[in-house]
Order: structure tokens, then C-alpha cells, then sequence
């Protein structure tokens, strides 16, 4: 990493976990300042962003009464699903609990899904028919898809051609997919143009399926057909395919072919502006928006993202409500689950403060993401961030990526500090 070593920017991400993003002194000052009376908070959505948001505003005051509103009973993560496709882990190693949310920090979880937001009498409309009222409400949706924007694709499609951006039945499905096929077949994936979730997950997809494929199917091949010409960690990323895999994953950028235009479900045919592809799976990741209750209730712009105030995560469409995670429009921090986790502490801050009418703390935000190449070969992104005039901006020289010239040893640890990476995150989160 440029500027700072690897150790030191461990050091810091691991702090930065522990203390909430914030510092030490903001999580001393509102142990010391607690009683926002019964304030009510309503958290809207339960996944990195909302769990965070729920469990450490219960955390900075006890006083608060923290409902968060999730329709799953568990929370399956969409990070480590690529390893899960390439044989490294099954599904419960990825499915997260929400037991300790509840029992040990107190925060009242229903398992229900809103379907309106009255803004105005400051009241969500639950599917089952109840109403909660609250004093302030943060939305962490996630993201939803713009299936039409492909040709003979829809969301019944994702059932013959998944997506698998949603850890779960998708991932299951596109698992069985892979051991149904032949060996000596193609493997499509299409990942979507900018802006959206989890920038290095279709890449990192890439190099899971092709271990999968090199240890059971070494006849196929990957095929990326990119809606971009240039993706997150790219030479990392192509250097490790090379060296791991030789010939087997191929990467198509958008100007030479790669956009996807449609599709025939019926053939598993992928048909770009240059050629078609005939493939035994596709992977088709379509283009996404805020999640539907973020649209529905206006707080998404006309491109579909959630305008906020970069310094508190309150939407600048609708006052006393705070949009975290995916859905937000987060300047220079990328649509990852660290960056909604990291968001979401700042957030809960922020509200803790506003609730007791004393200004927010200005905090920084930290964003890391490590991708597995092969089961010993990973390679990592790190960022710091801070709230300027022009918005949330990176901190020059404060993060980096790793070397691209490393020794095998150097790529085996940073395979070991992704592991690390998700132990750590899932147990501050749910644990």
C-alpha cells in the first residue's frame, strides 16, 4: 500500500470497527451524555448498513428505542457468496442471526417489510398492517434492479439467468447451475455499468467460478461481458487471473463488445452490439437503483439514488429521515458492505447527537475491500474519507491498493486478511 503499511492501515481499520468509525472520544461523550428520553428510531432494513445503524445507536444511548424492520428472519451477505460459488464455503457460513441484536442490545427486531413512509406524521405502514411511529427514521434498503433495460430479460428471467446480487436462493441457484453443466462450456458473466453494488464483486465472482471450474470442469471457460472499460482493482485483477488460471477467464470491455444488449433465456443466448454468445450459464447482473421502499416514498433523485447530507446521512428530500447504505449517494465512498457499515456509525452518531439538540461531531469514514482471486491469492483496496465542500472526498495518501509486483506469500496473506476481514465485520455488526 502507498503511503502507510499494511500493518498501520490494519491497525486503523480495526479501530476504526471497535470505535464505530468515530473515535474514541465521541463514543466516551455519549456514554457520558446519555437520556435522550424515549426517543423512537426506526431502522429500515437490516442488512450492513441498517443492523450497524441499529445496534450502535443503542450502543452511543441505551435510551433510545431502536426498532429496526427487516423482512428476513436471517441476513445472508452478499460478500463471501462468490466463495460459496467457487466451493470455499456453503450457505450457513454466510448466513447472519439477529439474536444478538435483540438480546443483547436491546434493539426490538420485526420481522415485517414497510410498504409506505408518511413523512409528514413521521409514521411507516407495515405489510401486516401495523404503523410505528417514530422521531427519526433511517432507511438502509439496499439496492433493487432496472430489469427492462436489457432486452428479454425480467425478473422471471433471473430464474433461468440469475443474478445472484442478492445472497440467497440466487446463489443457490446459480451454484446448481455449475455443477449441472458440462464441462467444456462457456460461463458468462455481465456485470452493469457504474454505479453499483459491490464494484469488484463480479471480478472477484469471476476468479471463484473459475477455481471452481479449473478443479471440476477444467474444459470451460469464464467470459466477462462488461458494460464498462475499466472495473475496481483491474490490473490486480487481470494479472491474477492470468498467472492462476492462463487463458480460462476472458474480459471484454464495453467499447469492444462487452455491453449487453439481450438476451433469449430460451437458447442462452447473449447477444452485445458486436457478437452473440452461446453460454451453458449466464450470470446476468443487471443495472440497480435504491431499494423500492427508497423510490416509492421519494426519497431517490430522477437517476434513482438518494440525495443526503454527507455530514448526518439525512435525506435532502425528506427532513428527519436518513438514507444509508447502497441506496445513498455517498460521493466518493463505492456501494460496498463497509462503506454502508461505516456510513451507517457515522449516521447513528449524528442522529444520537441531533435527538439531545447538540450539533454532529464532524467523524471520518473508512472503506476496505478485499477480493480472493483463488483460494491463496487476494488483493485489497483500502480508502480513507472525509466530508468536504465538494462532499464526501477520498484522503489523499491515507489508503491504496495492494502492490501489483508481490510475492506469493504477500497474495497468501492478504487471502488470510479476507477471512479476517469478514470474521471481524460480521461479528461487530450482528454479534
Amino acid at each position: 500500500m502507498s503511503k502507510i503499511t499494511r500493518r498501520d492501515f490494519l491497525k486503523i481499520a480495526g479501530a476504526a470497527s471497535a470505535a464505530g468509525v468515530l473515535g474514541q472520544a465521541p463514543l466516551a461523550h455519549a456514554a457520558r451524555h446519555m437520556g435522550s428520553g424515549s426517543a423512537r428510531v426506526v431502522v429500515v432494513g437490516g442488512g450492513f448498513g441498517g443492523a450497524t445503524c441499529a445496534k450502535y445507536l443503542r450502543r452511543l444511548d441505551p435510551g433510545i428505542a431502536v426498532t429496526l424492520v427487516e423482512p428476513s428472519t436471517k441476513f445472508i451477505t452478499c460478500p463471501f457468496s462468490n466463495l460459496v460459488l467457487g466451493g470455499l464455503r456453503d450457505m450457513n457460513s454466510i448466513t447472519q442471526s439477529y439474536d444478538a441484536l435483540k438480546k443483547k442490545h436491546g434493539v426490538n427486531v420485526m420481522h415485517d417489510t414497510v410498504t409506505a413512509i408518511d413523512a409528514a406524521a413521521k409514521k411507516v405502514t407495515l405489510k401486516s398492517g401495523k404503523t410505528l411511529s417514530y422521531d427519526r427514521l433511517v432507511v438502509s434498503p439496499g439496492i433493487d434492479f432496472k430489469y427492462d433495460t436489457i432486452e428479454g430479460y425480467s425478473e422471471k428471467a433471473t430464474q433461468v439467468m440469475p443474478h445472484a446480487w442478492k445472497a440467497g436462493p440466487q446463489t443457490v441457484l446459480l451454484q446448481k447451475q455449475l455443477k449441472a453443466m458440462k464441462d467444456g462450456g462457456t460461463v458468462v458473466i455481465a456485470p452493469p455499468g457504474n454505479p453499483f453494488r459491490c464494484p469488484p464483486g463480479p471480478y472477484e465472482r469471476a476468479g471463484m467460478i473459475a477455481h471452481y471450474l479449473k478443479e471440476h470442469k477444467p474444459k470451460s471457460k469464464v467470459l466477462i461481458l462488461d458494460a464498462k472499460d475499466a472495473f475496481s482493482k483491474q490490473g490486480l485483477f487481470l494479472d491474477g487471473w492470468k498467472k492462476v488460471y492462463g487463458d480460462m477467464i476472458e474480459w471484454v470491455p464495453g467499447a469492444k463488445g462487452g455491453m449487453v444488449k439481450a438476451v433469449d433465456t430460451k437458447k442462452m443466448i447473449v447477444d452485445t452490439a458486436l457478437d452473440k454468445h452461446k453460454a451453458a450459464v449466464v450470470n446476468l447482473i443487471p443495472p440497480q437503483t435504491a431499494g423500492k421502499i427508497a423510490l416509492t416514498s421519494g426519497l431517490a433523485d430522477d437517476k434513482g439514488w438518494c440525495p443526503v447530507d454527507p455530514r448526518t446521512f439525512e435525506s435532502k428530500m425528506h427532513p428527519g429521515i436518513h438514507v444509508i447504505g447502497d441506496s445513498s449517494i455517498a460521493g466518493a465512498l463505492p456501494k460496498s458492505g463497509f462503506a454502508a457499515s461505516s456510513e451507517a456509525k457515522m449516521c447513528a452518531a449524528a442522529i444520537v447527537a441531533t435527538l439531545k439538540g447538540e450539533t454532529p461531531a464532524e467523524n471520518s469514514l473508512v472503506n476496505t475491500c478485499y477480493s480472493l482471486i483463488a483460494p491463496k491469492y487476494g488483493i485489497s483496496v483500502a480508502g480513507v474519507y472525509k466530508v468536504t465542500e465538494k462532499g464526501i472526498t477520498e484522503v489523499p495518501g491515507a489508503g491504496g491498493v495492494s502492490p501489483k509486483e508481490a510475492p506469493d506469500s504477500f497474495r497468501e496473506n492478504e487471502a488470510k486478511y479476507t477471512v479476517g476481514w469478514y470474521q471481524s465485520i460480521t461479528a461487530d455488526i450482528w454479534g
